[in-house]
């Protein structure tokens, strides 16, 4: 994973707020596209990007292909940041 594909899915606020509904759990395409005033083709495109930057994962369930968050990707970033800022602990 290059932190450069991460911080470039990082800085659209769409695929923010999309991690932030991944928060309280694994959701559906059909869901998400649901929150969003935007084309499911454009969601799409956004899931693809987050999942290339590894920040989400998918399984499918059925006939649903389900996401959730790559909280170990996010915790890399803070660890980052951390120690570029020289902090001991987050």
């Amino acid at each position: 994973m290059s932190l450069q594909k991460t911080l470039k899915a990082l800085a659209d606020p769409t695929r923010r707020e999309i991690l932030n509904l991944l928060k309280s759990g694994k959701r559906s395409a059909g869901e998400i596209s649901d929150q969003f005033a935007i084309t499911p083709a454009a969601i799409s495109r956004h899931l693809s990007i987050l999942k290339e930057a590894d920040l989400i994962s998918d399984t499918r369930e059925g006939k649903y292909i389900y996401y959730q968050l790559n909280a170990s990707v996010l915790e890399e970033i803070l660890l980052w940041i951390s120690d570029l800022k020289g902090e001991d602990d987050l």
